[in-house]
């Protein structure tokens, strides 16, 4: 893989396109079962929802597939050049990370987003989803490895671990000498033990539990629509957000707005004293809800004393994800995205658009809240690293 050719890479990414859409009618097949089973299990509706499976999720796969062999192959890319006093040469060149270990619940479509980037990469996709994915997941497996396969690359390149028991995952984290990266994605309970079991390098995709800040300066109509998609559009995932924060000064205007649309969409709202002052159906909200990642209809508010407050408070709750700002002041949203010390940063944009494909990497592997190697959504860039070529005339060191 790490010698692969952008051609045979692009090839491969392009029939495992095809392959989803031909293949459209068995992937939807499989996923019923897994669906099925869940909804056995009583599990509650935002699990579902992530495992689920249906033309557009498919389609939408397949374009990330198309998207990310457009891209520029990293593989070989210089990112630095220079000429010591002694004529050395010295580059530093992008090269694969060797086989990244992907370990991942529910959602079937990281199959395929992880797979496409580790091939394009030119990595080896070493993939182990949950026992509640596991048809879906070997059948988009299959067609990605077919799709390799016919394109000239290892058959391997892409590879999935069937056994879904919890003593497969904790094995897998402890494969020192085969993976090279390990990426976690899930909740909380699976990053535990990976920071707990793993005997490998990885990198936190984090927890998401994001801010929308609301500047005394913000249009209150576009506040509005912006705290409604970043809650209600897709509410269990990571870049859902899950606390509102709303100056003090636009407060009792804006705040009985927003709460009132958030309520009709079935928003459950739990605030502070001065939010609860405001729309008094709200129930009271603990440090822990501000600390909480729900990953459902549910949301923290506070009403904050000024920007230099809303600062304090996400430095105080946040995990690192995605902050936003809304506001028409300049001056003041540069002070956020310097002060707020999170992956990424929005002013008068949702949260919801810190994903791999809406910022142009054609899909992600995961949104990295670490600080080292890798930070926010991880593309094509962030499953290589560099390694220095030194080009001599015959030079030694005496």
């Amino acid at each position: 893989m790490r010698v692969a050719r952008g051609e045979q890479k692009d090839a491969a990414l392009l029939h495992a396109a095809e392959l989803l859409r031909r293949e459209t009618g068995p992937l939807l097949e499989a996923n019923r079962a897994d669906v099925e089973e869940a909804a056995r299990r009583a599990t509650d509706r935002i699990g579902r929802d992530r495992l689920l499976l249906d033309r557009a999720r498919i389609e939408q796969m397949a374009a990330g597939l198309e998207a990310i062999a457009r891209l520029p192959d990293p593989v070989g890319r210089l990112v630095a050049s220079s000429t010591r006093p002694n004529g050395l040469k010295v580059e530093r060149v992008r090269v694969p990370l060797g086989v990244v270990g992907v370990i991942y619940e529910n959602r079937p479509n990281v199959t395929s987003d992880a797979a496409g980037l580790c091939l394009k990469s030119g990595n080896v996709a070493f993939l182990r989803g949950s026992s509640s994915a596991a048809r879906s997941n070997a059948a988009l497996a299959g067609l990605l490895a077919e799709a390799a396969l016919e394109a000239g690359l290892p058959r391997d390149a892409v590879l999935l671990v069937a056994d879904g028991s919890r003593q497969s995952a904790e094995e897998f984290v402890k494969l020192e000498g085969t993976i090279d990266c390990l990426i976690p994605r899930g909740g909380p309970g699976l990053v535990a033990m990976v920071r707990e079991q793993a005997k490998v390098p990885y990198v936190i995709d984090g927890a998401g539990n994001c801010h929308v800040y609301v500047h005394e300066a913000a249009d209150e109509k576009m506040a509005e629509a912006i705290v409604l998609d970043a809650k209600v559009s897709r509410p269990g995932v990571c870049n859902a957000a899950e606390s509102l924060l709303i100056d003090e000064a636009i407060a009792a205007s804006f705040l009985p707005r927003v709460a009132a649309s958030l309520a009709n969409a079935g928003v459950e709202l739990v605030g502070d004293e001065r939010s609860r002052a405001l729309w008094p159906s709200m129930a009271e909200a603990t440090s822990q809800d501000f600390a909480t990642e729900f990953l459902t209809l549910k949301m923290a508010v506070a009403v904050v004393d000024d920007l230099e407050g809303a600062i304090a408070h996400i430095a105080a709750y946040s995990s690192g994800h995605s902050e936003a700002i809304v506001t028409n002041d300049l001056r003041a949203s540069e002070r956020f995205v310097a002060a707020v010390d999170a992956a990424a940063l929005l002013v008068n944009a949702s949260t919801r658009f810190i994903d791999g494909g809406e910022l142009g990497l054609g899909a992600e592997v995961g949104i990295s809240t670490q600080k080292l190697h890798a930070r926010g959504p991880m593309g094509l860039e962030e499953l290589t690293c560099v390694k220095y070529v030194v080009h001599g005339e015959g030079q030694v060191r005496n």
